[in-house]
């Protein structure tokens, strides 16, 4: 406001002294009021303009932290769904290297009795005592699972043995241990058998004179 009233009295006597025209004291504020209520308008319209700025301001940080929050939602769907796809595949790999261990394993369980009957060793009725240390050797040299012995006997079994086999209940004709019992005592001999065999047991072509000799001891020592 001092500064106001310096002004005008510089240009009245800047006018009287003829140095400015009278035009000048249009640049004269006459009324100081009026003045200061409009400084103090501009003084309020910058305030609300500064207002205005921050709150823009205010309102843009909170846009771009919105923003920065969905972007994070978003981050963590998307780790969520890789880690559901990474766990079903998982799962998938599990359950097939399980169907595969399964296939595997009935593969490996698998016993084909119609392949492996050739092998079994013909059965001789002479012989009785000796067939079954034979025929259990071969089945455990070639891993023949237990349950399959009497499917295997069967098919070389003639004459007497299959009569014994037959004669046995379905719960027992599939059980190794019993056929093999009951078929060693229907072939138990009395001593006067086996020297009767011995008088008589004579080489055999295919035999060598060693194994001939073995047989008559066995023989003789029954």
């Amino acid at each position: 406001m001092r500064k106001q009233i310096i002004k005008n009295l510089v240009i009245d006597k800047l006018v009287d002294a003829e140095i400015l025209g009278e035009e000048a004291l249009e640049l004269k504020v006459e009324n100081i009021d009026a003045f200061k209520l409009k400084q103090l308008e501009l003084e309020h319209e910058l305030k609300l303009k500064e207002l205005e700025i921050r709150k823009e301001d205010e309102l843009k940080l909170k846009e771009d932290e919105l923003e920065l929050k969905q972007d994070e939602l978003k981050l963590k769907q998307a780790e969520l769904e890789m880690r559901e796809r990474l766990e079903m595949e998982k799962l998938k790999l599990e359950m097939v290297k399980e169907e595969s261990n399964t296939k595997v394993q009935s593969k490996s369980e698998y016993f084909d009795a119609a392949k492996n009957i050739r092998l079994v060793p013909r059965f001789c009725e002479k012989t009785v005592d000796k067939y079954f240390p034979q025929f259990e050797k071969i089945a455990h040299n070639l891993n023949w699972p237990k349950p399959y012995w009497t499917t295997m006997l069967q098919s070389v079994f003639e004459g007497k043995t299959t009569e014994i086999y037959s004669a046995l209940p379905s719960e027992k004709n599939s059980d190794y241990d019993t056929v093999k019992q009951e078929v060693l005592k229907a072939y138990e001999v009395v001593p006067e058998a086996y020297r009767q065999t011995f008088r008589s047991y004579k080489k055999f072509d295919s035999q060598t004179y060693v194994e001939f000799a073995r047989e008559k001891e066995d023989l003789f020592n029954k």
